[in-house]
C-alpha cells in the first residue's frame, strides 16, 4: 500500500517560474539551482523536465553527489557544482561526470589542474568564486586577478566563468550592501579582464536580485527558492509572477470523540474546551513536517481549515474537527497546497515555524511518497 502522506511536485508550475525569469532578464542565461534534492522537490525530476523543455540553461548543485546522480539520471545540461571541491578523488570523479567545478584560491584550482593532468584532459572549464561580502566561500577581490591570469596560464583549465553572491539582495534593508557587492563584483571583473583576457560567464544574481536588482545580471541568473514558488523573503519586489511548486497532503487514518477537558498528545499539551471529535493524520516530523508546528499549524478538508492540536508526533499528528465533524476516514487532508477557496503556502508554514521556505521543502523525507506532475 502506498503511504498516504504524499508531496506532489508540480512541474509545470516550476516551467511557469522558470518562463518567467527568461522573461524578465531577457537574453541572459538562466541556472536553475537544483542542489538539496531541488529544494526538496525531486532533483531529477525537476532537472529533467527543464531539459526536455528547455526551461533552463545550466544546473547548479552543492556536492559531486548531487551532480552525478544528474548525470545518471541522463540529464545532460552543463552542471555547475556551486562550491570549492576538494581531495583528488573527488574532484576525479566531477571531471568524469563533466561537472563544471567551482574553483575559489590557489589550492582548489591547483586539485582540479592535477586532476585533470591524470585524467588526460585539457582545457577543463572552471568557474572563479568571488567573495564580495558574503564571507563563506571565495578569493578576496584584490587577489582575484592573480588568481585568474594563473588559472589563464593553466594548459589543463580553461576559465569559463566569474561569480559572486549576494546574502541580502532579497531585503530593502540591504540595497546599499548589495550595491556595494555589485559595483565590486563589476570592478573585480574588469581588472580579471584586463588581466587574464574575456571571461565567457560572469554572474551573481539569485532570486532576490532577479526580482528586484536588474544591475546585477550581467551575464546569467541563477534563481533558487523562485522557481520553486516562494519569494526569498515576503518584502522583495514581486516583479515575477509565482506559482507553487509543491504539494503536501495525507489522509485521515483515524477519528474519535474527546470530552471536554481531556487532553490530546504528547506533553497533554491541549485540553478540549467542549466536547469534540478529533482526527489522526499520519504525517509527523519523522516525515519532514516539524514539531514546530504543534498548536499552531492548520490543516485543509475540503476547502475547510482546521488547526492542528496537541503535539505533532513522529508519525502523526491530531487535528480538532469540531463537535459535529463533516469529515470521515480517509477524507484527504492538505498540508500543504490549495483546498476550495484556501490556500496553505509553504511560506505561511514556515512564518509559523520561525524560519524561511527553503527550509519547509527541503526537510520532507524519503518515506514521503513523491509524485510528479
Amino acid at each position: 500500500m502506498t503511504y498516504p502522506t504524499t508531496a506532489t511536485t508540480l512541474l509545470g508550475n516550476i516551467e511557469a517560474n522558470l518562463r518567467g525569469v527568461r522573461e524578465r532578464v531577457g537574453d541572459r542565461l538562466v541556472l536553475a539551482a537544483v542542489k538539496a534534492n531541488a529544494y526538496g522537490h525531486g532533483a531529477a525530476a525537476v532537472a529533467a523536465m527543464i531539459e526536455q523543455r528547455k526551461a533552463a540553461d545550466w544546473l547548479g548543485v552543492a556536492t559531486v553527489d548531487e551532480g552525478r546522480q544528474l548525470r545518471s539520471a541522463g540529464i545532460t545540461l552543463p552542471i555547475l557544482k556551486l562550491s570549492p571541491t576538494r581531495g583528488p578523488d573527488e574532484v576525479g570523479r566531477a571531471l568524469v561526470s563533466a561537472l563544471t567545478l567551482t574553483v575559489a584560491d590557489e589550492a582548489s584550482a591547483t586539485e582540479v589542474s592535477q586532476a585533470a593532468e591524470r585524467i588526460g584532459l585539457t582545457g577543463v572549464a572552471v568557474h572563479l568564486k568571488i567573495d564580495t561580502g558574503m564571507r563563506r566561500v571565495g578569493v578576496e577581490p584584490a587577489q582575484a586577478p592573480d588568481l585568474a591570469a594563473r588559472i589563464v596560464a593553466d594548459a589543463h583549465l580553461h576559465l569559463q566563468g566569474v561569480f559572486s553572491h549576494l546574502p541580502i539582495s532579497d531585503s530593502p534593508d540591504g540595497d546599499d550592501f548589495t550595491r556595494a557587492q555589485i559595483e565590486s563584483f563589476r570592478r573585480t571583473v574588469t581588472a580579471i579582464e584586463d588581466a587574464a583576457g574575456p571571461v565567457e560567464l560572469k554572474h551573481l544574481a539569485n532570486s532576490g536580485a532577479v526580482l528586484g536588482h536588474p544591475e546585477s545580471w550581467f551575464d546569467l541568473v541563477r534563481p533558487g527558492i523562485m522557481m520553486y514558488g516562494s519569494l526569498p523573503d515576503p518584502r522583495v519586489e514581486r516583479t515575477v509572477e509565482l506559482r507553487p511548486g509543491l504539494a503536501l497532503t495525507t489522509e485521515i487514518s483515524f477519528l474519535k470523540p474527546v470530552a471536554a477537558g481531556e487532553t490530546v498528545g504528547y506533553g497533554r499539551t491541549w485540553t478540549a474546551p467542549r466536547d469534540t471529535w478529533v482526527a489522526t493524520i499520519p504525517v509527523g516530523y519523522g516525515d519532514g513536517y516539524s514539531r514546530l508546528l504543534s498548536n499552531r499549524g492548520r490543516v485543509l478538508i475540503a476547502g475547510v481549515s482546521y488547526p492542528i492540536i496537541g503535539r505533532v508526533c513522529m508519525d502523526q499528528a491530531m487535528i480538532d474537527v469540531g463537535p459535529e465533524p463533516l469529515v470521515r476516514v480517509g477524507d484527504e487532508v492538505v498540508l500543504i497546497g490549495r483546498s476550495g477557496a484556501d490556500e496553505i503556502t509553504v511560506t505561511e508554514v514556515a512564518d509559523l515555524m520561525g524560519t524561511i521556505p527553503y527550509e519547509v521543502t527541503c526537510l520532507i523525507t524519503p518515506r514521503v511518497t513523491r509524485v510528479y506532475r
